[in-house]
């Protein structure tokens, strides 16, 4: 789900554990959402992950079950498209009225008046916000308005195959590796006849740049957002671990992850290693060939043991005909019941603490608690008001980089240059 934040999340130490308690679990939600004269509302509900769809399919028939006056009309968009088809909605006024937002946005959509502001209904109802993580509360808070319920959050592990590790009769990684470690098994398990790889390298920040360059001491963007950390020593040796591993021939070319995205071959049993987040989980236990030959750990340690963690929230559209069964619904959405329905499909980590074992049993088959522990020492996902400005920019020149038409140094120094003019203006 990808395709996978504080504002800017702040010094992130996100407590997952905990227990449930305050106003949304003493009572079940979403219950006083049909309107005072039984009218039929029809609300829209905007999301763009499938494996996720059944669980809200569920999340929508359970609340109608309690508003039957409310109908929820799931539309759901492919990732790549999704924000294209938000951003023209925007401009035109027709937004959703729910949808799912994620770091790089909530910024420029509260900022611009385009979501309606969550804290008075979150008083009015006696919403303990402490349900959910703080990093999670504080990304979807801008100018002291909460603007949304959290509804997961995800981390990144290192998944591996281990059917090629028993092959090559190499133990499976675990919590004691560093970067050394993985370079030398991943050159290891690398066999060129076979068409098969050490692991996967392409050009992705969430679930790839972006937990390196936190382990190497770097960082992408200051906790102010004014300044780029792309021209930061720390930052260009964080890149370099990837492009390395291309060029030492331990992972596919950047040509070649293109042609075929690196999930496909892991799925397919031609990468024995790759860095991905917690969403997979419910794909590759889906998945004929991954459901019983794959497996997940830590990721390797550098100079900091640390990874990337981002979570997805629910928004109200600020032009919602429907705000106060818009509200139900999200409070629905969010409240532990709807966490747990989340849960037991396995799709996502729910944002609701005390829900997230759940989560843990339903593929029993994975080491999924890495994921839950890895979130006690994530660093944010990088943001800014207009994130997907830099963002797009980065993608091009990480692009060039990893292809080898520009050196990394070369290009990150462009990059936190352009970056900074760009941030100057927000």
């Amino acid at each position: 789900m990808k395709k996978l934040v504080s504002i800017a999340m702040a010094a992130l130490l996100v407590a997952v554990a905990g227990c449930s308690g305050g106003g949304q679990s003493s009572a079940p939600a979403g219950t006083t959402g049909s309107t005072a004269s039984g009218e039929k509302v029809t609300l829209t509900y905007a999301l763009w992950d499938k494996n996720q769809l059944p669980a809200m399919e569920e999340m929508a028939k359970k609340f109608n079950e309690k508003n039957p006056n409310v109908d929820i009309k799931i539309e759901l968009t492919p990732n790549k498209q999704y924000w294209t088809k938000m951003e023209a909605a925007a401009t035109g006024g027709t937004l959703p009225d729910i949808f799912w937002i994620n770091g790089p946005r909530i910024i420029k959509y509260a900022a611009n008046d385009m979501l309606l502001p969550l804290s008075d209904q979150i008083k009015a109802d006696s919403i303990d916000l402490n349900n959910y993580p703080k990093a999670l509360v504080d990304l979807y808070t801008y100018d002291g308005q909460n603007y949304a319920l959290p509804k997961d959050f995800d981390t990144i592990g290192l998944w591996y195959n281990k059917k090629l590790f028993d092959d090559a009769k190499v133990p499976y990684p675990d919590e004691t590796w560093d970067w050394n470690k993985l370079k030398e098994v991943a050159k290891q398990l690398t066999d060129e006849k076979k068409g098969v790889w050490g692991i996967a390298a392409p050009p992705y920040g969430q679930d790839g740049f972006y937990n390196t360059i936190y382990q190497s001491g770097g960082y992408i963007i200051s906790e102010d957002r004014k300044t780029s950390g792309y021209d930061k020593p720390e930052t260009i040796e964080g890149l370099k671990f990837w492009t390395d591993l291309i060029n030492e021939k331990a992972s596919p070319t950047a040509a070649q992850l293109s042609e075929t995205e690196a999930t496909q071959l892991f799925e397919s049993g031609k990468i024995a290693m790759m860095y991905n987040g917690s969403w997979m989980a419910s794909a590759f236990n889906k998945n004929e060939y991954t459901k019983d030959k794959v497996d997940v750990t830590y990721l390797p340690k550098g100079k900091e043991n640390t990874s990337v963690i981002h979570g997805l929230g629910n928004v109200i559209s600020a032009n919602t005909k429907h705000p106060k069964e818009a509200w139900e619904f999200v409070k629905f959405l969010g409240s532990k019941e709807g966490a747990e329905i989340l849960a037991k499909s396995g799709a996502a980590i729910p944002a609701f603490n005390g829900t997230q074992d759940t989560w843990l049993q339903s593929i029993p088959n994975f080491n999924l608690k890495i994921f839950i522990d890895q979130a006690t020492l994530a660093k944010p996902y990088p943001i800014s008001k207009d994130t997907a400005k830099w963002a797009k920019l980065e993608t091009e020149l990480m692009t060039k980089a990893w292809a080898g038409q520009m050196s990394v140094e070369d290009a990150s120094k462009e990059l936190a240059q352009k970056m900074n003019e760009m941030l100057s203006q927000e």
